[in-house]
């Protein structure tokens, strides 16, 4: 078999580097590109890349030689938008982000139900006084996504006594869901949920599905998260839901436009959590484990992990 080059674009790229190097991959050539000039420069060498998706784009004209991309991230919508090219296999990374959202949702969700932001102040002011709170046990959660990271959030719902609802483009069975349900019945659900997590992808479908009319059924008391992407709530029409009591609490991972420009209104919403589109790191160690596995597949011929479907866009 003839040798394969591989280049690296990511801010990782001597972790990732190191961690292949150290693999011994069978006839694996590994360039890496620290600089656009660097990338430039190598982009047509090789027929592989590992690479964050934005960091790739702007090169794939170039890469003439290219039958394979490994994004190093979860998302790849911005390689999948009309007139990009479809002549290479897409693999992004999946099944590690799972604990990580979990984490994130969880950790947000407790602090809420139990009021942990007051008592630190109440500490600050030397004040002993008890505030009302509610379990998690008993409530319904409604996870939109209900592959690999919705499937975790919802174990862990359960372990918390939650009753957990999914709702997926098929509407098919998955583990720790009670019921999943088709996209056109969410309205139907949404009054139902307490706690409402997003981790939909980016599609034509998914664009701005939560819309003014979708927060009109949620439960007033709802604490909505959206750790998928952005692009799918109208952030004007949760900002109006949050300011007029159709919704309770929303926390946000991502959005519309990343970094949050300073002067979004969404900044100084008191009922609103903001952070910067860090629920789930790519961890290097995991990724490389991913490629390593997927470049056996890919010199043996097999289907890889993670494929992407282009007309899907996951």
């Amino acid at each position: 078999m003839s040798q394969r080059t591989l280049l690296l674009l990511s801010q990782d790229n001597a972790h990732y580097e190191r961690l292949l190097k150290a693999a011994h991959l069978p006839h694996l050539r590994i360039l890496r590109a620290d600089s656009d000039a660097e990338a430039k420069a190598k982009i047509g060498e090789a027929h592989i890349l590992m690479a964050e998706p934005a960091r790739a784009r702007p090169l794939l004209a170039q890469a003439s030689k290219l039958v394979w991309l490994q994004s190093t991230y979860a998302g790849v919508d911005i390689l999948l938008g009309p007139g990009e090219r479809r002549d290479y296999q897409l693999t992004n990374v999946r099944g590690i982000f799972g604990p990580l959202m979990s984490e994130y949702v969880f950790g947000h969700l407790l602090a809420l139900t139990r009021q942990i932001v007051h008592y630190r102040e109440q500490q600050r002011q030397k004040v002993w006084q008890s505030r009302p709170y509610e379990s998690l046990r008993g409530k319904t959660l409604l996870i939109l996504g209900t592959g690999s990271i919705g499937q975790h959030i919802a174990q862990t719902g359960h372990h918390f006594g939650m009753q957990v609802l999914g709702v997926s483009r098929s509407g098919r069975e998955r583990p720790g869901f009670t019921q999943v349900y088709q996209v056109p019945a969410l309205n139907k659900v949404l009054p139902q949920a307490d706690v409402i997590v997003s981790v939909l992808p980016s599609t034509r479908e998914t664009r701005h599905l939560f819309n003014a009319e979708r927060f009109s059924y949620c439960k007033p008391s709802a604490i909505f998260f959206n750790v998928g992407r952005g692009s799918a709530v109208d952030s004007t029409a949760l900002l109006t839901a949050l300011r007029t009591g159709k919704l309770g609490f929303a926390v946000l991972d991502v959005f519309e436009q990343e970094p949050l420009p300073a002067d979004s209104p969404l900044w100084g919403q008191p009922n609103l959590t903001i952070t910067p589109h860090n629920s789930a790191y790519s961890f290097p160690e995991d990724v490389a484990q991913i490629f390593i596995r997927n470049y056996i597949r890919f010199i043996d011929g097999q289907p890889m992990d993670g494929k992407i479907d282009f007309d899907k866009g996951y």
